[in-house]
């Protein structure tokens, strides 16, 4: 278990240095020396430009969040189950889910720590934990316009595989198939407010 979460933390390590020296203030997803220009995106939210979570599917989460304190030297935060995807408008693969996990978030700055144990199938988190096992499932940027930004992933050719209101109905989470082309799948953020 401990081997696993060292190699978690080196992932999430490596995601953030490539995401810091790869997203471009111009409009580009990628630098154009990585020769991928024809990702030129038309709207390029500031939301895009950091990195917020970083989130990591685990298979015990009451174990994962044990060893991620002891690591960060921080309390075991709460521990909860959300809402059953029906309350809160989850879509999967394009079909509403009654999905549900069991999540925790380490507050790190500006960057949050995620972990998600999937409870039931019907989720991204379930697919990647049967796909995967455990490990980085995705990063999230919180965006000012989610609707533009969506579009924009969408016309890129990264569809929507998951997506859902907040258990507090206070905003809106989207996850984007990404895995093949970034290593990680990109979830946006936004809050209604």
């Amino acid at each position: 278990m401990k081997r696993n979460f060292l190699i978690a933390l080196i992932l999430v390590l490596m995601v953030l240095t490539i995401c810091d020296s790869t997203l471009k203030a111009e409009g580009y997803w990628f630098d154009k020396s990585s020769g991928l220009d024809s990702l030129e995106m038309g709207y390029n939210d500031p939301g895009m430009q950091k990195v917020v979570q970083i989130a990591i599917v685990v298979r015990d989460i009451e174990a994962a969040a044990k060893h991620w304190a002891a690591l960060l030297n921080k309390p075991v935060p709460e521990i909860r189950t959300t809402r059953p995807g029906n309350e809160v408008d989850v879509i999967y693969r394009g079909k509403p889910s009654n999905g549900q996990v069991k999540l925790t978030f380490f507050i790190l700055g500006d960057v949050v720590i995620e972990l998600l144990e999937p409870i039931t199938e019907g989720t991204a988190w379930k697919e990647f934990l049967d796909e995967h096992g455990e490990g980085v499932q995705h990063i999230g940027f919180k965006v000012v316009d989610v609707d533009n930004m969506s579009a924009e992933l969408e016309k890129a050719g990264y569809p929507i595989i998951h997506k859902g209101r907040y258990d507090s109905d206070d905003g809106t989470y989207i996850y984007y198939d990404t895995q093949d082309a970034l290593g990680v799948v990109i979830e946006l953020l936004h809050s209604d407010d």
